[in-house]
């Protein structure tokens, strides 16, 4: 009888039995595989009649609740939605009441038998049954709230949301105008001004003489909330808060009070001056130094403006106010669990992630937690206000890309999830399953799999929740931008769940309600004027990539993956008009470190590759894929003639790198996206996947300054160059 309860909870909780794996072939999800997933979902699998019972008080929680936790649908449709009542209440007539967002309310009566009867249940020898209610009403977009009412009395809720059918896509592209932009990782981003990390004043500076240049966007690496008191955890896509900034990009010079004599005592000492110049000129980010000097005068400028404006009732103290309100629990918790990282820091406790906080500070509801909070209040606050401080700071940035009149203007990324120690895990931990992480299978690229230590949201209690954490987050990532891309769009479909503790290969999907969760994405899109690219790379089902098109989401074209069986290179100009193209991405080699292999001599000295019969068959491949990039630039005649057409004597120079962008420039896709990187030609890579110490991921700089970058001729005149073959693209 388990097995077979077990069979149904595996198709009702939605994790696959099989797949397409990366080569094309049927793949199958083991038992035990798909019975630990369980586990992880909180069911007891291993006692059989605790699972019943489990599975019994579960049911019987739904039958008794009236109403769905939440109900979305696209426009212009007749309201639908499913009412579960006891057979003697199922005649009585029942008003459903719809409070619009607007305040708005409207009623309409109905009784449950004239629905249709799609469910029938017994529950202590009660019959209860379950009707589709159709009502004719055209609502409009947004988030509502359709409340149950029999005799004066709300017996259940739902959160009610409209969408439109397909996300926002700017005019400008759908006259047919092709852009492009630059990609770049905000941090690596050098200048005569920032203390060792890219800020937001630098995103200003960038964004604006980008701008002058032609470019149409500027794409961000993620710029999530990560862990002040943690700096040397410090990848992006191991956040500690999708919601919020992180507070390392600040400009601290830019923010009011800097300048006054409190401030200016510590910064221009001798001590704290030679700190700002190690850090403004080493070669990598060195993240603890960069974390003290920003917090220390960051708390020092904090300070003056409470004296100046927070004890009284000034325009900046309801202005922060507000800005507190609006951040809601979400807010409070990044900035508790901030401050308290810290104080365990200080104090030499373990303190890496709430796993380690001392058993009463383990939750952030936890009475503890609420007590430390009310005794370091300011420090709370100070954390507050640093979210402030960077959310005015990035929307300064965004300004800057509106007054240059640039068609997309800022795009932010969006991690898949948040690492094990999070502050969002923290503060819910109900929703997410913390004994699995999120990875991929096996495929060409990672033939082991790939764990990435990030708990999977639970859909089931996203569900619960209304959505209400997933529409937070399409919300905050796509507020002041011009577009959202969205890291492994596939999440929205499925994910790959590895059990802790087990290998990749050891993992199994997990289906989410796609269909939802692109409903409330096209509604988050219009709301902000935001359009969405969907990394759509390695094991993607065709399924999804119909959805996300369908769905008015672009798609992701790297060019180094757009490759025929034959080994030859498609040509952008045959890429889909509804996707952003690129030539590589953060996780592969530069232009140059592809062309010379540097990668792959990185990769064996870090011992990637577990055998040399591998690493001769990367090295043979890559040089049959060089001959074909070259065939393929010779062909479209986007590169001289005067070099070579064979491989063996060609080496990676400025006309064949130029040569390389502007090829793509006369693609089909409507985005041409571009990293600083290749601009500046340089060999090495910002992230090598599979490596943690063994390589310095996400701390590598540019080779240049932006005052560098933007004042020499021959990057204007590719600049330039780029911009005129995409507006010749579009005829």
């Amino acid at each position: 009888m388990t097995a077979s309860l077990i069979d149904q909870l595996v198709e009702h909780r939605g994790i696959e039995s099989n797949y397409t794996d990366a080569w094309g072939k049927p793949a199958t999800i083991e038992s035990t595989v798909k019975k630990k997933l369980l586990g992880v979902m909180g069911y007891k699998v291993d006692d059989q009649s605790a699972l019943e019972e489990q599975v019994k008080q579960e049911m019987i929680k739904d039958w008794l609740t009236p109403l769905n936790p939440v109900h979305v649908q696209r426009s212009n449709d007749a309201l639908s939605f499913c009412v579960r009542l006891p057979i003697e209440l199922v005649t009585d007539e029942y008003s459903a009441q719809l409070t619009l967002e607007s305040g708005e309310v409207i009623a309409h009566s109905f009784e449950p038998i004239d629905g249709e009867l799609v469910n029938v249940n017994h529950i202590d020898e009660i019959e209860f049954h379950e009707y589709y209610i159709t009502i004719e009403c055209n609502l409009p977009l947004g988030y509502h709230n359709l409340s149950l009412v029999a005799d004066g009395e709300s017996l259940s809720e739902m959160r009610v949301i409209i969408a439109p059918h397909s996300c926002y896509q700017p005019q400008t592209l759908l006259d047919g105008n092709k852009v492009w932009g630059l990609s770049v990782q905000l941090y690596c981003l050098r200048s005569d001004n920032n203390w060792g990390v890219g800020d937001f004043s630098d995103l200003a500076y960038l964004t604006a003489e980008a701008a002058k240049t032609g470019a149409d966007f500027i794409g961000l690496n993620p710029i999530h909330s990560l862990y002040p008191a943690n700096p040397n955890a410090c990848s992006p896509y191991g956040p500690s808060s999708r919601r919020w900034l992180n507070f390392i990009y600040i400009d601290v010079a830019a923010v009011e009070g800097y300048d006054q004599d409190s401030t200016k005592a510590i910064v221009n000492a001798a001590e704290f001056q030679a700190a700002i110049q190690l850090a403004r000129g080493s070669e990598l980010v060195n993240y603890p130094a960069v974390t003290k000097l920003k917090l220390e005068a960051l708390s020092a400028v904090f300070d003056w403006q409470c004296q100046q404006y927070f004890s009284k009732n000034t325009t900046q103290n309801r202005a922060f106010k507000a800005f507190v309100e609006q951040g809601g629990e979400s807010l409070q918790t990044i900035a508790v669990y901030d401050a308290l990282q810290e104080d365990l820091a200080l104090k030499g406790k373990a303190s890496w992630g709430w796993p380690v906080f001392p058993p009463e500070y383990a939750d952030y509801n936890a009475p503890a937690v609420a007590k430390f909070a009310k005794a370091n209040a300011k420090r709370v606050q100070f954390f507050l206000w640093l979210q402030w401080q960077a959310a005015q700071q990035f929307e300064k940035a965004n300004k800057v890309a509106q007054d240059h009149k640039m068609q997309i203007g800022l795009y932010r990324d969006l991690a898949v999830g948040v690492s094990e120690g999070s502050a969002e895990i923290w503060g819910n931990k109900a929703l997410y399953c913390t004994e699995a992480s999120v990875g991929a299978p096996p495929d060409i690229l990672g033939p082991l799999g790939q764990t990435w230590g990030l708990p999977p949201m639970d859909p089931h209690k996203l569900y619960e929740q209304a959505y209400q954490p997933i529409i937070d987050l399409f919300s905050a990532n796509m507020h002041a931008t011009g577009a959202l891309r969205i890291d492994h769009v596939m999440a929205l479909l499925r994910l790959w769940w590895v059990p802790k503790g087990d290998s990749a290969k050891e993992g199994g999907y997990v289906y989410y309600p796609v269909d939802d969760l692109l409903a409330i994405l096209a509604l988050e899109s219009h709301r902000n004027q935001s359009m969405v690219i969907g990394e759509d790379l390695g094991t993607v089902p065709e399924e999804i990539r119909e959805k996300l098109a369908d769905n008015g989401v672009y798609s992701y074209r790297v060019f180094f993956f757009e490759q025929a069986k034959d080994g030859g290179f498609y040509s952008p100009s045959h890429y889909p008009v509804q996707s952003m193209s690129t030539l590589t991405t953060h996780d592969m080699p530069t232009l140059n470190g592809f062309w010379h292999c540097d990668d792959l001599a990185l990769g064996k000295e870090l011992g990637l590759y577990p055998t040399q019969e591998i690493l001769a068959s990367l090295y043979e491949s890559r040089h049959d894929n060089k001959q074909s990039i070259l065939d393929t630039l010779h062909g479209h005649h986007s590169i001289s003639d005067e070099i070579s057409r064979d491989v063996n004597q060609v080496g990676m120079t400025k006309g064949l790198n130029f040569g390389m962008q502007t090829h793509m420039a006369g693609g089909s896709s409507s985005l041409l996206s571009l990293q600083l990187e290749d601009w500046l030609e340089m060999d090495k890579p910002v992230n090598i996947p599979g490596t943690f110490n063994e390589y310095p991921n996400w701390q590598r700089k540019l080779t240049q300054s932006l005052q560098q970058i933007f004042s020499n001729p021959e990057l204007q005149a590719l600049a330039h160059r780029l911009t005129e073959v995409r507006r010749q693209a579009k005829q």
